[in-house]
């Protein structure tokens, strides 16, 4: 078993707004992803993805792209992005993934998940202050999401110290965001996850040469950090390793 990560899919079979329109890196992007995936991840595999999967308003829309995710080996764990608005409820989502047989599906929202030897948290993340746009508002939602990073974070430390591995396990946070400001200066979110010994952090969000250049890559103060939007990746998923 190994666990791989890629986010930022933005598929659009369900609705007309394909990524193809940006060219470059984009063009036949959901073909690519397709090949790719289907020659790096076995069914024994976990794969993570952080946000933006999907380009509907509505859920009902994503059921095409939904599909395509629940037909490509392995377990996926998924977290909301900035565009997918076809969010709702946790309980709705499980609803609507139980009534379309999508089994290999699972959503990251206040709670974690334990592989055989990582557990997997995570939350959207936010703007963060020292943004040059960072506004009374985005203080309001950067706060929310800060308190759902702790839910996750808590729920993980209370089902870890009920297993027979309590301990032996490395924790990884998922989040659609950056944890630093545009300036790569430390959060709010970098807080938690020294307080809970997490050991990396993967994220999704910047697309393109230019946000890439302000991207946060490598180790600091023992938690590693990457980059892993599709785009970037170019529509391989990687692999992660603690």
């Amino acid at each position: 078993m190994a666990v791989y990560a890629i986010s930022d899919l933005h598929l659009a079979l369900g609705v007309d707004k394909p990524m193809d329109v940006f060219g470059g890196r984009w063009l036949n992007y959901m073909e690519r992803l397709r090949h790719s995936w289907r020659e790096t991840v076995t069914a024994d595999d976990y794969v993570l993805i952080p946000g933006d999967i999907s380009w509907a308003t509505y859920l009902e829309e994503a059921y095409k792209d939904f599909k395509y995710i629940d037909d490509l080996p392995g377990e996926k764990i998924i977290l909301k992005g900035n565009h997918d608005y076809w969010w709702t409820t946790l309980r709705k989502l499980d609803i609507f993934l139980k009534n379309n047989k999508l089994f290999s599906i699972n959503f990251l929202h206040n709670n974690s998940y334990i592989t055989d030897d990582l557990i997997i948290c995570g939350t959207r993340g936010w703007k963060c202050p020292g943004d040059d746009d960072f506004s009374e508002d985005d203080s309001k939602i950067y706060t929310r999401e800060l308190q759902r990073l702790q839910l996750s974070l808590e729920s993980s430390a209370k089902i870890n110290s009920n297993t027979a591995a309590a301990g032996e396990r490395n924790i990884i946070v998922a989040l659609h965001y950056m944890p630093f400001s545009s300036r790569r200066e430390p959060s709010g979110f970098i807080d938690l996850m020294q307080k809970y010994n997490v050991k990396m952090c993967i994220y999704g969000h910047l697309h393109g040469e230019g946000a890439w250049k302000n991207a946060v890559n490598g180790e600091i103060e023992g938690i590693t950090y990457r980059l892993v939007a599709a785009d970037y990746l170019d529509f391989k998923p990687v692999r992660i390793q603690v």
